[in-house]
């Protein structure tokens, strides 16, 4: 009864007859996979941004990377990477992290273009992130800025599944462990070069197939 009331198909379908004809509307117009979706059948989108902060309010999203993931199989011909062309100048410290100049900052594109891109795949998809307030509060911020309205999206996070599992333990642990570079190392999977939204999706795709090693559990087990 309160998923009919207030889940992801109930919120998606008010919303819809909320907002007029654009890249919102199409996005809304998809339903959500089911819950009851075998994770081998599961459409996915594993999703990853650079920012010029953590505050989803003042700072702004920086750079999109996607990619696809269908039938547990990362689809590297649907990579997009692209960097945003923010109005404020960008902070030194920001720079060292992620390497994006002003400069490429300018030949960027704006941020309508790259929601509306990452809106287009992410239709009908379950989004995939690694710490999962970052992505969904500027993506929603973004919306709010461009639409007028902050709409619902189905969410996996792999460093949300990593702690469930390490807190069953009821051990103490380091809380860096949950790092994607440390998630990664203790999956056996390889080093990779961090702070680039594009790397960084590719790598939280590859680690959340290493964490998941049945097809068949269903999403209704994972969110």
């Amino acid at each position: 009864m309160l998923d009919n009331l207030f889940g992801f198909e109930a919120r998606r379908k008010r919303l819809l007859k909320k907002v007029t004809n654009g890249p919102l509307y199409d996005y809304l117009s998809v339903p959500f996979p089911s819950k009851e979706t075998c994770l081998s059948d599961l459409p996915i989108l594993s999703v990853d941004f650079e920012t010029t902060g953590l505050n989803a309010v003042t700072d702004k999203l920086l750079s999109v990377g996607f990619v696809r993931i269908d039938k547990r199989q990362i689809k590297l011909k649907s990579c997009y990477h692209q960097i945003i062309d923010t109005k404020d100048r960008l902070a030194a410290e920001n720079v060292i992290i992620h390497q994006i100049t002003d400069q490429q900052k300018s030949q960027g594109k704006p941020l309508r273009v790259v929601v509306e891109a990452l809106l287009d795949e992410m239709a009908g998809r379950v989004m995939l992130v690694h710490f999962a307030r970052i992505e969904t509060q500027f993506l929603k911020q973004a919306c709010l800025e461009l639409y007028g309205v902050a709409p619902p999206f189905m969410v996996l996070d792999t460093l949300a599944i990593a702690k469930r599992k390490l807190d069953q333990r009821d051990i103490a642990y380091d809380p860096q462990e949950l790092r994607l570079p440390a998630l990664r190392h203790k999956h056996h999977l390889p080093n990779y070069f961090a702070h680039n939204a594009l790397n960084d999706a590719v790598a939280t795709a590859e680690l959340f197939l290493a964490q998941q090693k049945i097809a068949a559990i269903r999403l209704k087990d994972l969110l």
